[in-house]
């Protein structure tokens, strides 16, 4: 690769190569074997939703089960709910909505680098970088909105680069950018505001200090895209449906300091959300306070900022979770795409040398183990095929021996062959290694109630259950169909009621035992994904369905 590859930022448009390896490595990073994993609580929940919204048209008035959800903006179960439409009950087809938003926000990031570096490689091991992050990976294979709102906010953010480093007005990157954080908004909320938006104008301000001159016109149409976009639909509720609005808000906002508390210091782990670049991340965070003269020294700086300003943000807040580290991601695919770059330029030390090799080798030494592990978990006991333990074992030896010839020389140490062999790392255990990894989580006894959607019998039967027990939306989510709480206590509800479907947790015969009716076992459903020895399995994801006549 030629190391001239800095170019005129006012005409910035993608390399066909670079294009077509970031299409590739997205394709495995966000598709391919998605339907792996069962969908999880937080993707029934959105599924539900857009399952109604589609089967009773209500599509300004979001509902799950039957009742409100005005939680969150609605422009993703909008789009859930236009896949429903075209691909009815495809978990498939909704996660890769959601994996060609995440390949959206990776060609941003490529985008935003060449426009702050002027520098394609720079654009391009970034974007990869990224793009084979766990963490990023997993929120693109998956039907939740975070990688919505973020992706949004990060083609805006790209949007407003443009608009304030390119000359004139430049009216069409502001109106852009309005459209595009709008959409964010509209996708999450004030999220991805705060985690990403944030952050970002701080690394930017401090490091680039952007000059306005000429340009507050089009900053207020900016912003007036953005106001009319993002707050239309809260006008709508807070005019049709203003009591619930206010509640909902309320509880959102104080969901933010009551929910999922957790210490100040919780993210500390957030170099494994790279996943295999996790140690590289590290190496490449303390390189850059350990050595001051660098090429790109400010775009490095900016990274570094907009990394750090994100996490101490997320860290005020009290309510955390891993999947909020999403936004870090992105300025730390950014670190680590400079790290790789100047030591592709030349390592400044043996130290250097020394460090990369370490790192390096034991990622070498996972992917050769990587068959071992699997010959003795799963395909002794035969849970794993030949052909897939002989795929891994090739690709992983073969991967790992290519790193090692890499790292040997002396001093010629084969950086990119190095960077190059870990992206490929990813696509295989995404493309060969995901089925086995799946089954040593995935219940091979899960029984779904997603069965019941083709029993002709139930159709147009109401669905009820306990009100003293606990209902998860993955019932509802399965099953396709909205189930109320029944009071079993009340006979005469229970005779008027009839026929109907009960999902119980207790022995239905004992529960309607000398009210009067009959009760037909239909079957009894686990609709866990984890299997039965792990810590998670929850028997509230296990109830007998019968049908009261």
């Amino acid at each position: 690769m030629s190391l001239t590859n800095r170019i005129n930022t006012e005409h910035i448009s993608f390399h066909p190569l670079h294009s077509l390896l970031i299409i590739v490595v997205c394709s495995f990073a966000f598709f391919i074997n998605n339907q792996v994993v069962p969908a999880d609580l937080m993707e029934a929940r959105n599924l539900a939703t857009a399952q109604e919204m589609v089967k009773d048209g209500s599509y300004l008035i979001p509902t799950l089960n039957g009742e409100l959800r005005l939680e969150k903006p609605p422009l993703p179960t909008w789009i859930a709910a236009g896949v429903e439409f075209l691909f009815p009950g495809s978990l498939v087809a909704q996660r890769c909505v959601a994996g060609l938003v995440a390949t959206m926000m990776i060609f941003f990031l490529y985008l935003l680098v060449i426009r702050l570096t002027r520098d394609r490689m720079i654009g391009l091991l970034a974007a990869l970088v990224l793009a084979t992050s766990f963490n990023a990976v997993m929120m693109g294979r998956t039907a939740t909105w975070d990688i919505y709102c973020h992706s949004f906010m990060l083609g805006a953010i790209y949007f407003l680069v443009t608009a304030l480093e390119g000359k004139g007005r430049q009216w069409g990157a502001f109106a852009l950018s309005g459209i595009f954080l709008g959409l964010s908004f509209l996708g999450k909320g004030p999220v991805s505001f705060y985690a990403l938006l944030l952050p970002f104008l701080i690394a930017y301000g401090l490091s680039y200090r952007p000059r306005m001159k000429g340009k507050a016109a089009p900053l207020v149409v900016m912003v007036l895209l953005f106001a009319v976009i993002a707050f239309w639909w809260m006008a709508y509720l807070y005019f049709f449906h203003r009591d619930m609005a206010l509640q909902v808000a309320a509880k959102e906002s104080s969901s933010w300091l009551n929910h999922n508390v957790r210490p100040w210091y919780y993210y500390w782990q957030f170099p494994a959300e790279a996943g295999i670049w996790a140690l590289f991340w590290v190496t490449a965070l303390v390189g850059y306070f350990a050595c001051r003269k660098e090429k790109y020294r400010k775009d490095h700086t900016f990274s570094i900022v907009w990394l750090l300003s994100s996490l101490i943000l997320l860290s005020v807040i009290p309510e955390k979770k891993t999947r909020y580290l999403l936004p870090i991601l992105i300025p730390g695919a950014m670190t680590i795409a400079f790290y790789f770059y100047h030591c592709w330029r030349g390592f400044r030390s043996a130290g250097e040398r020394r460090v990369f090799r370490i790192n390096s080798g034991i990622i070498a030494f996972i992917l050769m183990a990587l068959p071992v592990t699997l010959y003795f978990i799963f395909y002794r006991e035969g849970e794993l095929s030949i052909w897939i333990l002989t795929l891994t074992a090739l690709f992983g030896w073969g991967l790992g021996l290519w790193i090692f010839r890499s790292i040997l020389p002396t001093r010629n140490i084969k950086v990119m062959a190095v960077f190059s062999a870990i992206v490929l790392s990813m696509m295989m255990i995404e493309s060969v290694c995901l089925i086995p990894i799946g089954k040593m989580f995935i219940n091979p006894e899960r029984h779904n109630i997603r069965m019941l959607r083709e029993h002709k019998e139930l159709e147009g039967i109401p669905f009820y259950y306990n009100k003293e027990e606990e209902l998860r939306m993955e019932w509802v989510y399965e099953s396709n169909r909205v189930i109320r709480p029944l009071d079993v206590k009340n006979d005469s509800l229970i005779r008027v009621s009839r026929p109907f479907v009960f999902l119980s947790k207790q022995p239905a015969d004992s529960v309607f035992a000398g009210k009067g009716v009959t009760v037909k076992p239909i079957d009894t459903f686990d609709n866990n994904w984890r299997k039965t020895k792990d810590k998670r399995y929850n028997k509230e994801l296990v109830r007998e369905v019968v049908l009261i006549k």
